[in-house]
């Protein structure tokens, strides 16, 4: 049986019957014209693939150096958790612990509660505590915080390129290309999911 979906204004608390969209079509608000919700041009076979190339790349960025260095002949590569470690050790604790958490715990989490949505979604069965998922992948995503990681490694790099030679590692490619694949995961409408685990959209 379908259902009647009910979608509520977060900006008026206006209410309106969800109806069904096409590929890229967006519903406003007629009372304030804030968004609603959309349809996007993914489907689940397409965010499956980003997810599973998300968790990959994660993984890679993680295992191999960020940077290469070269001070007076002598060479150090710096990895996320090395880079993290060094910080704990010099007084930043908070901050160190700061940046595991929103550059690979976090997004791992995103990324597995994803795949864990999505997989059953693809092999038409039910998905375990749908709900409460959906809830926890809500409050993960504004916590995933890997571009401004990127940012903050490229002006560290800029600055220490007048003290040392800098090359860029695995690991740097690794989360700039991370950084786009999370950045199409974040901007995916999570309501479409929502249809898609009860069945509501084709």
């Amino acid at each position: 049986m379908a259902r009647v979906g009910i979608v509520i204004c977060q900006h008026c608390d206006a209410a309106y019957q969800r109806r069904r969209l096409h590929h890229g079509e967006v519903a406003y608000c007629e009372r304030c014209g804030s968004r609603l919700y959309s349809r996007g041009r993914l489907d689940v076979d397409a965010m499956l693939a980003l997810t599973v190339a998300a968790l990959a790349v994660l993984i890679v960025a993680n295992a191999y150096p960020i940077v290469s260095m070269d001070l007076s002949g002598s060479q150090r590569e710096v990895t996320l958790l090395g880079a993290v470690l060094v910080s704990y050790d010099t007084g930043v604790g908070f901050i160190a612990v700061l940046s595991a958490l929103t550059v690979f715990l976090f997004p791992l989490i995103q990324l597995l509660l994803l795949l864990h949505l999505l997989l059953p979604v693809r092999l038409n069965h039910p998905v375990a505590g749908f709900v409460p998922v959906m809830h926890v992948l809500r409050a993960m995503q504004p916590w995933s915080m890997v571009e401004v990681f990127m940012l903050g490694v490229l002006v560290s790099v800029v600055k220490l390129t007048s003290l040392s030679t800098i090359s860029p590692g695995i690991g740097m490619w690794g989360f700039a290309l991370l950084t786009v694949l999370l950045t199409l995961l974040n901007h995916f409408d999570l309501d479409q999911l929502w249809d898609w685990c009860v069945g509501e959209m084709e």
